[in-house]
């Protein structure tokens, strides 16, 4: 049984937020809302994706910041729960759709369930509980009057500390993902394929990786940028002048990345085909020009 619930409003399920983090699970709702209560959006290969600009998702999540809602797509994407991809074959058209993975485990409510079997003051470490918010401002009015004070304009962001101890030591926090860890990760998963592809010997370095990062961040899978790898060491690698940019500045860079994943797209739509070397370039042309042309009639031949 899945934790979403199909209902138009925004909600908040308890063990949802628990399971993936409080604003995480606001918008996966209401993804969830679109996918199984509209119309909208196109299906492929028997899967429903649905699509939304930042200013339409920004309307629908008027307490947000832009920043906060990229980096909550952001997280859902890291943590597995949600897809994102670019269906359109238009080389113009960087429309971003999105679908659920239902079959993630953070949605499985058996299993969230048993792991919220200890009870612990902060469940996900995004939000104190109700019942400690309300203790702390009752009996610590003065604290409270000078956490309200330093609150940013953003009210999704948490500033506020925790001003209650975990009484139960032994009480297990459900560990959760770190997105910048497990986007560095998937940096490092790339820069290994380039490796292998091109027999370079790249390190993991900050400058190794952070064009890398840089697309993953803006919702770019990992099967998009090995894919450009493959393209551009298909059209490089018999030119030693061209090959020399089979690098992470150049192919993940943001000025030709979206060229790159475009043309590497239709590539992979026809099946990946061999480009034609130099050589065979020449010897077809050669055999074209020696072949009689059977358009014309024997006798007539020059």
């Amino acid at each position: 049984m899945s934790l979403l619930m199909p209902t138009r409003p925004i909600v908040i399920n308890p063990d949802l937020a628990y399971s993936i983090g409080l604003n995480e699970a606001i918008a996966l709702q209401q993804v969830n809302y679109w996918l199984k209560e509209t119309t909208s959006g196109l299906e492929r290969d028997g899967v429903r994706w649905i699509y939304n600009t930042t200013e339409q998702w920004l309307e629908q999540f008027p307490f947000w910041s832009e920043s906060t809602l990229k980096r909550t797509f952001t997280r859902l994407k890291a943590l597995g729960v949600l897809k994102i991809e670019q269906l359109n074959k238009s080389q113009r058209d960087m429309t971003n759709y999105y679908t659920i993975n239902y079959e993630s485990e953070l949605l499985d409510e058996v299993k969230v369930t048993k792991s919220k079997s200890s009870k612990c003051a902060i469940p996900s470490g995004q939000n104190d509980t109700m019942e400690e918010v309300k203790l702390t401002r009752s009996n610590e009015a003065k604290r409270a009057a000078v956490i309200v004070s330093k609150r940013p304009d953003d009210p999704t962001e948490n500033t506020t500390e925790s001003t209650t101890e975990n009484k139960n030591p032994s009480c297990q926090v459900a560990a959760q993902p770190d997105p910048e860890v497990t986007i560095t990760d998937s940096a490092i998963e790339v820069l290994t394929h380039l490796n292998q592809v091109s027999g370079s010997r790249y390190q993991k370095s900050r400058t190794s990786l952070e064009n890398i990062r840089a697309r993953l961040r803006e919702g770019y899978s990992v099967s998009d940028l090995k894919l450009v790898i493959d393209l551009k060491h298909e059209h490089w690698h018999d030119n030693d002048g061209q090959y020399q940019y089979m690098r992470p500045e150049t192919l993940f860079g943001p000025k030709k990345f979206e060229g790159y994943l475009q043309s590497a797209t239709r590539w992979a739509a026809k099946g990946r085909p061999l480009r034609e070397t130099w050589d065979q370039k020449r010897e077809r042309d050669i055999n074209a020009i020696s072949r009689p042309d059977t358009s014309i009639p024997e006798g007539f031949r020059g």
